[in-house]
């Protein structure tokens, strides 16, 4: 059996521990991530999906348990593990050609590589003719595409994704995804995404972690036996949607509730 690409063991993350204020965000979380898997983490909001997230990326760190990639411990930052943002974050003062390279540059790339690499990850996302603008003059969908060219340019082993296109429009959203589809397959790089769309997650993804309300823990992993590229419309992919709507129903309410009771 190969070795994961990514576990998680018994992690639990509790956000300013020994104070009053002590949250326990994630809790008893265990899970693995083969090489090469779209593994998408659905549940309601405030259950630690995004925390997770941080603590793979090496932005933060469990109060338990253990994460690790390839075998190792997660210690920290990894240019094997690439994350990407709900906002695009590039920098408003480089051109989209210099925001793809900037990691290249910092590990110390000779200019024409970073160029080359640049130019042919912005062709592979469909932004060949943005190399020269700024990230003022490209849309949301294009701002995330750049951003995954950027992530892209490390060669990662693993992308994390924090729902990348929940502030956009339906039909870019759409668009997006049959993006990330296509590079995720010439990348052969595991994603690990958080989306609260059930639509997106059945459109997506090989496996989908299904969370309980805080503390998040695994409610049940669900495969999606089904061909990719998948219509919404086919029966068997509502039919999983309707599932992982009962699923998430009762944690929803209950997440509601707790937020409700802390007003």
């Amino acid at each position: 059996m190969n070795q994961p690409l990514i576990s998680v063991r018994n992690v639990r993350k509790v956000w300013n521990e020994n104070s009053p204020k002590a949250l326990t965000a994630i809790d008893a979380l265990s899970f693995d991530v083969a090489p090469g898997e779209f593994v998408v983490l659905l549940g309601p909001s405030g259950c630690g999906k995004s925390s997770l997230l941080y603590m793979l990326a090496g932005l933060e760190t469990p109060t338990d348990g253990e994460l690790l990639f390839d075998g190792m411990p997660i210690e920290g930052p990894d240019t094997e593990r690439g994350m990407i943002f709900q906002e695009a974050s590039l920098y408003p003062w480089l051109t989209i050609a210099e925001n793809v390279a900037f990691g290249l540059k910092l590990r110390g790339e000779l200019p024409e590589k970073r160029e080359r690499i640049a130019r042919e990850l912005l062709l592979k996302v469909g932004l060949a003719d943005a190399v020269h603008k700024r990230p003022e003059e490209l849309s949301g969908g294009m701002r995330q595409r750049a951003a995954l060219a950027r992530a892209l340019s490390m060669r990662p082993k693993v992308m994390m994704m924090d729902e990348p296109f929940a502030a956009l429009d339906i039909q870019t959203r759409a668009k997006m995804q049959d993006h990330l589809l296509k590079i995720w397959r010439d990348s052969r790089a595991g994603v690990v995404m958080v989306t609260h769309s059930i639509e997106e997650a059945v459109a997506l993804a090989d496996r989908i972690v299904v969370w309980t309300a805080r503390p998040g823990r695994v409610k049940e992993i669900v495969s999606v036996d089904m061909p990719r590229p998948r219509n919404p419309r086919d029966p068997a992919f509502i039919e999983l949607q309707l599932r992982l709507g009962d699923l998430l129903a009762d944690e929803v309410d209950r997440a509601f509730r707790e937020m409700e009771a802390s007003i």
